[in-house]
């Protein structure tokens, strides 16, 4: 990967909300892609890319930069940022106000929108401010709405499907233009075909009282603190097999998560609970789904997944799909 260098051209816990079905907002939307050090809540932004397009999906402006991490830069073989390049990018808090005039008065668009809206809500807070996003929307949700017939939930493959072509995949100036101009056709079917957006309400960091959490011990090979698996009751449903794209969850169904998320994991888990889910420890050939945002990730879950063709979706879809359960057929 040989990353673009910045330039100008022109001017948690994450408690779930209400989806917000309803037109675009008069502001337009910012399309918006971080690339960071990690998936972790400690982790940080290292580039970011945001095409601003109006109420139809044309493009207004865009805009690119690094940001120094202070720290070490992470999987430097996905997103090619190293630290002797980054150690002369400007900071977070260098950046925030220009970041922040290319997000406000917009919906936040994003693929697997909850990660990049948490990435970005932590570091305004770190610098003390607030991020000026109200709503965000999720292009792999509005991808499952519209019934795309995609092979997977990855960008690439949202490319492809209306035929854009990725020239610097993870460089977050690239990963936005590709989303801006797969965005703009999804807009117009969803306008056509009467699919309202699936708008979420953005709750900042700062508002829910999150903290940085403790380094993880030394040894933790998934970046993030271990917690020992909480013992739940059985299910009370059999399960009804594999969920299927398109159609809601049901009762009984086993889903297994992998992977760091925004969500609270437990919280996240209770809420599948409380909806009639089963949660899996592991995946089999009798998994019904996989939540993770990471899918392409080496985790054990993540892999077995792909040899037995679990469906697999990430967390901002889950938390939708968890909002209309359907009743187990036998109860």
């Amino acid at each position: 990967m040989h990353p673009i260098q910045p330039e100008t051209h022109g001017a948690p816990r994450t408690a779930p909300v209400p989806a917000q079905r309803s037109a675009a907002p008069t502001g337009g939307f910012a399309v918006v892609d971080v690339e960071t050090t990690g998936l972790g809540r400690s982790d940080r932004v290292i580039s970011a890319g945001v095409y601003q397009l109006d109420p139809d999906g044309d493009v207004v402006d865009h805009w690119y930069t690094l940001v120094n991490p202070e720290r070490d830069p992470g999987p430097v073989w996905i997103h090619g940022l190293t630290a002797e390049l980054l150690s002369t990018a400007p900071t977070f808090p260098q950046i925030a106000e220009e970041f922040a005039a290319r997000l406000r008065d917009r919906v936040l668009v994003a693929h697997n929108a909850l990660f990049d809206w948490n990435m970005i809500s932590r570091e305004f807070s770190r610098a003390g401010l607030r991020a000026p996003v109200q709503q965000r929307l999720c292009t792999m949700v509005l991808s499952r709405d519209l019934r795309l017939p995609l092979p997977n939930g990855k960008l690439s493959s949202l490319a492809a499907h209306f035929g854009v072509q990725q020239r610097h995949a993870h460089n977050a100036l690239d990963d936005a233009r590709v989303l801006a101009e797969a965005f703009r056709p999804s807009l117009r079917l969803a306008r056509d075909g009467g699919v309202p957006l699936p708008l979420q309400n953005c709750v900042a960091v700062t508002d829910l009282g999150e903290e940085e959490p403790a380094s993880p011990a030394r040894g933790s090979w998934t970046g993030a603190a271990y917690r020992q698996a909480k013992k739940r009751p059985p299910c009370p449903y059999p399960n009804p097999g594999r969920w299927v794209d398109g159609r809601p969850l049901v009762q009984g169904m086993r889903v297994a998560i992998t992977g760091d998320t925004a969500t609270d994991r437990e919280v996240l888990e209770d809420r599948a609970v409380e909806a009639g889910l089963h949660i899996a420890t592991s995946v089999s050939r009798l998994t019904s789904l996989l939540v993770t945002n990471e899918p392409d990730s080496w985790s054990g879950k993540a892999r077995k997944a792909r040899e037995v063709g679990t469906p697999v979706v990430g967390e901002d879809a889950f938390l939708q799909l968890l909002r209309e359960v359907a009743p187990h057929p036998g109860a």
